[in-house]
């Protein structure tokens, strides 16, 4: 599976900015799919995740409220729409898919894409 995702930009705290993954000669549809983030010197975080009949988690409460995830099987894109941007949103941000029953946990997702940079400037 080879995830790709973009998005990537520089925007002021409290801006918005929408992420995009997308998969080339795969359709995502039989996948759970997730979002990480990462930033330097940190452990890699669960950002949000949705089912493949579209149930939602957000288990990182950070988010919660201003992250939104969702996907889009016909254009067989998953969209995180982050909303209220703080500097501590800063990272790199992951894309990735299960095919676990369990996809609410991060380590049950074995397919990943290459990360797209989020920048958020205070």
């Amino acid at each position: 599976v080879q995830l790709q995702a973009s998005g990537a930009g520089l925007v002021q705290a409290g801006g918005s900015l929408g992420l995009s993954c997308t998969a080339s000669e795969l359709t995502l549809r039989p996948y759970h799919m997730g979002w990480f983030r990462q930033a330097p010197g940190q452990e890699r975080e669960f950002v949000a995740a949705i089912s493949r009949s579209f149930a939602q988690t957000y288990p990182l409460d950070s988010v919660k409220g201003r992250f939104t995830i969702s996907r889009d099987n016909a254009k067989n894109t998953v969209y995180l729409k982050m909303n209220g941007l703080k500097p501590e949103d800063t990272a790199v941000y992951y894309c990735a898919a299960s095919q676990n029953v369990n996809w609410r946990m991060a380590v049950h997702y074995k397919y990943w894409g290459q990360g797209t940079q989020v920048t958020v400037s205070s």
